[in-house]
């Protein structure tokens, strides 16, 4: 990684913003997530009102989660990597910042329009056609700046972690243009080009995939870079590194349809998603691997260095999550899990313990570099990993045992072939498990509020030291 020696000859600010903006959708975003889980352990919070209910703030809280704070993550680092290993600044400022712009309009535009209930309902793609015309045009103004840079770099090879970044925005451009196909009949109502089985499909093709290459491509572009940076190591294999892009690359995108087991879709096709995905398990547990072992020699660095230890954790949570997946994806699992928390506890110990951990590792790397500063509390940084970590195991154990419970309750019969157990009585047995869901992400999204205090107060001392500096010097 080739990395010129002067902060000025690169375009940070544009990154500064981004990588703010996203701790501060972190906390809303977690915060709206308490509140929806909360809902479901006592009802009574929606207080009658639609627009607080859980079917209108849960796609809000999705998008807020996945497309706000992951999405302003994955650009800030995107942008912050490709510029330090390029050795050059961006190819144009002004597209950069009509990124910001455009995104934060966006978010803007989902935090105006799910809660009044304008959704196309499909799952991540639930924004109306005007958004997702706009999400295009940020989404390929990112994609060309990006792709410009790489074309100007002063290195002769291309870092692997900005493969991962340019495989993620390929991707994502092509699966949201096809999933969103739609007739628009009013301003903010239209309806799939798509129908029936060949909807459901399309839209788990994109879904899985949003997963595969917004969540997981474009973060371990993230680990490839910030991992070694703050290990202060290099890389362990980089020959590993493209085997792991490539499997993946190819992988993902036949994975979509194990969401669809014992559904319409014909049976062949969930067979061959589940194939898939077992196979899956080998690349990521590639990279997984590639991550940790880059710490060869430097494991001693985890006693204080605090930032490493989110990155670390991360990547357990990925070969964790990313064994869980494929495991699920098999039709004698699928029957237990299909429809149950076993499923959501999945999701989240992907979304919260791999996602959220390398994104707050990476940020917390990049606010000590872009104001050339150390972190305001370095016990604060320590304390959010504590409270992340009990978060995230207490959230994801309380699904698991939770959705494990669903299944089995729900296929349990007795002598006389009857089922044992209403609905209604496998939803009252959830109640605990609930309210611990609720209980771990509230200490979840304390240590996010912690975070923006924290990196809210090193910006400031960051600036007013420079104020000075600037003083004395003139």
């Amino acid at each position: 990684m080739r990395h010129s020696p002067s902060q000025s000859s690169y375009s940070f600010e544009v990154v500064k913003w981004f990588a703010y903006m996203a701790v501060v959708y972190f906390v809303l975003g977690t915060g709206i997530g308490v509140w929806i889980a909360s809902e479901l352990a006592w009802p009574a919070l929606n207080f009658d009102n639609p627009y607080i209910s859980f079917g209108r703030l849960r796609p809000l809280h999705t998008n807020m989660v996945i497309f706000a704070f992951g999405g302003s993550t994955l650009m800030a680092a995107a942008y912050y990597v490709v510029q330090r290993t390029s050795g050059v600044r961006l190819w144009s400022d002004k597209l950069a910042w009509f990124t910001f712009w455009g995104w934060n309009l966006v978010i803007l535009g989902a935090i105006i329009t799910l809660p009044l209930g304008l959704t196309q309902s499909k799952e991540y793609a639930e924004l109306e056609w005007p958004l997702d015309i706009l999400i295009t045009a940020v989404w390929l103004s990112y994609t060309y700046n990006f792709i410009m840079t790489l074309s100007i770099r002063k290195v002769s090879h291309i870092y692997v972690a900005n493969w991962f970044f340019l495989a993620m925005m390929v991707m994502i451009t092509y699966l949201h243009v096809v999933n969103s196909l739609a007739i628009p009949v009013a301003m903010w109502k239209s309806y799939s080009l798509f129908a029936g089985v060949q909807d459901a499909m399309i839209q788990w093709w994109w879904g899985h995939n949003a997963i595969g290459f917004f969540l997981t491509s474009g973060f371990l572009g993230i680990m490839y870079y910030f991992v070694p940076k703050q290990a202060n190591r290099p890389v362990y294999s980089y020959r590993l590194s493209v085997v792991h892009f490539w499997g993946l690359i190819f992988g993902y995108v036949w994975l979509g349809s194990h969401h669809l087991h014992y559904t319409a879709l014909p049976d062949w096709t969930g067979t061959l998603g589940a194939a898939i995905s077992l196979a899956m398990i080998i690349p990521s547990w590639g990279g997984a691997i590639n991550g940790l072992m880059t710490l060869n020699g430097a494991w001693d660095k985890l006693r204080t260095d605090y930032i490493l230890r989110f990155l670390v954790v991360a990547l357990a949570f990925y070969a964790m999550s990313t064994f869980e997946g494929p495991v699920l994806a098999s039709k004698t699992v699928n029957a237990l899990s299909h429809y149950t928390d076993w499923t959501i506890g999945h999701v989240h110990s992907g979304a919260l313990g791999w996602v959220a951990m390398v994104s707050i590792g990476a940020i917390y790397h990049m606010v000590e570099r872009l104001w050339q500063t150390q972190m305001y509390s370095v016990r604060l940084v320590n304390t959010h990993f504590w409270m992340a970590t009990l978060g995230t195991v207490i959230y994801i154990t309380a699904m698991w045992v939770s959705g494990i419970m669903q299944g089995l309750m729900w296929r349990s019969y007795d002598e006389f072939g009857n089922l044992s157990y209403t609905f209604v009585e496998s939803v009252a047995q959830m109640f605990p498990y609930y309210a611990m869901r609720a209980s771990g992400g509230f200490i979840f999204f304390l240590g996010a509020c912690l975070m923006l205090f924290n990196v809210t107060m090193t910006i400031r001392s960051a600036v007013k030291t420079s104020a000075a500096q600037k003083a004395v010097v003139a």
